[in-house]
């Protein structure tokens, strides 16, 4: 069972495009609508179990397994961001939602920005949480995603069995955390070949030449002490966006989960601002 009770989900069919699951917390008059795009490795669950409650109480909350992530659409090694970044306007379709904010965390930011580049007439804004224009700054960086193809290549083509003993492997190091059951068996629902090809993607994926363009409200949640994604890339992403606020949490890469009371705040406090400047929430208007 997870940690908390977590808003209804189902699987949901996006025509020519496959199955994935969803979490929505429901339509409700003046609420505006946040589309939660997970990390790497994460599933939205994993990701935003602790942030529901709380983005609910403002906002119609929407979340989506990325493919080959939990219950996401089944790819293998054929993963692209773009592809990652039309499944979430395809829901938005499919839930009769026209336009929303794209909340995205590490690799759910180029998800976001990706979503925005895409279909400009669906996002009001953007959050970017633990994120970057690009995942491949140093050489040792270089070196590792240059290699994650091959590893997608040898991890798609190995037999089922494998694949689930990998994933196995990962979840039993969470098993002793008081959630980590919950989170070992979310961690499973992925498939490894589409992991190393989403990481290999990462590893490809820059926003440098268009990034100045977007001419939504945007919030750059900054993780203060991240190692995954350091604060100084974090801090160009905002640097580079006209008018993008930027909104610090003491934590590192997983303070999502693991430290949720520092950053589920400013996670909010993100989504109001942009919600408010993009007119979709009145200033000062109470918490329901």
């Amino acid at each position: 069972m997870p940690p908390v009770p977590l808003p209804p989900g189902r699987l949901v069919d996006l025509p020519g495009r496959g199955t994935t699951f969803v979490r929505d917390t429901g339509a409700r008059v003046g609420a505006p609508t946040l589309v939660l795009l997970h990390g790497l490795g994460a599933t939205g669950d994993l990701n935003w179990f602790p942030s529901f409650d709380a983005l609910s109480r403002r906002f119609r909350v929407i979340s989506i397994d990325h493919r080959g992530h939990g219950q996401g659409i089944r790819v293998g090694a054929r993963f692209r961001l773009a592809d990652c970044a039309d499944d979430a306007a395809a829901v938005a379709d499919v839930l009769g939602v026209e336009r929303f904010i794209a909340v995205g965390y590490s690799m759910g930011g180029p998800i976001a920005q990706l979503t925005w580049y895409r279909h400009r007439d669906r996002v009001a804004g953007l959050v970017l949480c633990a994120t970057s224009r690009n995942f491949r700054g140093g050489p040792g960086e270089r070196v590792a995603f240059g290699v994650l193809p091959g590893i997608a290549m040898a991890t798609g083509m190995a037999p089922p069995v494998v694949r689930r003993r990998l994933m196995q492997r990962v979840g039993t190091r969470l098993e002793d955390r008081p959630t980590g059951r919950w989170a070992a068996a979310e961690l499973r629902r992925s498939d490894p070949a589409s992991l190393a090809a989403a990481a290999a993607a990462l590893g490809r994926f820059s926003s440098h030449e268009w990034i100045g363009d977007v001419d939504v409200p945007t919030a750059v949640v900054l993780t203060s002490r991240d190692q995954a994604v350091p604060p100084h890339r974090q801090q160009k992403l905002a640097d580079a966006i006209p008018g993008a606020t930027v909104h610090r949490v003491d934590g590192d890469h997983l303070v999502c989960a693991l430290g949720a009371h520092r950053f589920v705040p400013v996670l909010v406090k993100a989504c109001v601002d942009v919600a408010t400047r993009a007119g979709l929430l009145s200033e000062g208007a109470p918490t329901p």
